[in-house]
């Protein structure tokens, strides 16, 4: 019989990544709940107060979904079944978005205090925001060309097996 052992366990270097671009990400949704809730309160009263702190949390929510469950995933990295796990998660994490969508419009749609052109410029400047975060992360990390793979060490030293 033999026996298969597992890869050692890495962080990949995806999650530092995301991690930071979810950190920035909130920071910057607590100044749009501010600046979103202030420029809503002055344009629509209570309505656009609302309108605003809902189109901002409704952005949030859905735009770190799909980071967390990715994070969430990356921990099964270096199990033979990690592909598969890791698919069915993210997708898993889509199909919940898409559900709590629906949800929260149909919710969100009869609601006599929403202000629907408030609630679409709090929910577009909180995209287009949170994506500004994700391009600046993704461009200020350093990460090698080459991050995810264990290359054989110097054969002359006898680690390498020919």
């Amino acid at each position: 019989m033999s026996s298969i052992t597992p890869a050692p366990r890495r962080a990949l270097s995806s999650t530092p990544v995301l991690r930071t671009a979810l950190t920035w990400g909130g920071v910057v949704t607590l100044v749009l709940l501010v600046v979103g809730g202030l420029v809503g309160f002055l344009v629509g009263g209570a309505g656009g107060l609302g309108s605003a702190l809902a189109g901002v949390a409704v952005s949030a929510i859905f735009l770190a979904v799909t980071a967390a469950s990715i994070l969430i995933a990356n921990r099964w990295f270096g199990d033979p079944l990690y592909v598969p796990i890791f698919f069915g998660i993210v997708l898993g994490g889509w199909l919940l978005k898409l559900v709590l969508f629906i949800i929260a419009i149909v919710i969100l749609r009869g609601q006599d205090w929403v202000d629907p052109m408030v609630f679409y410029i709090a929910l577009v400047v909180s995209v287009v925001a949170s994506l500004a975060v994700d391009v600046v992360v993704l461009l200020r990390m350093r990460i090698p060309s080459v991050s995810d793979v264990s290359l054989p060490t110097d054969p002359d030293a006898g680690d390498r097996r020919s």
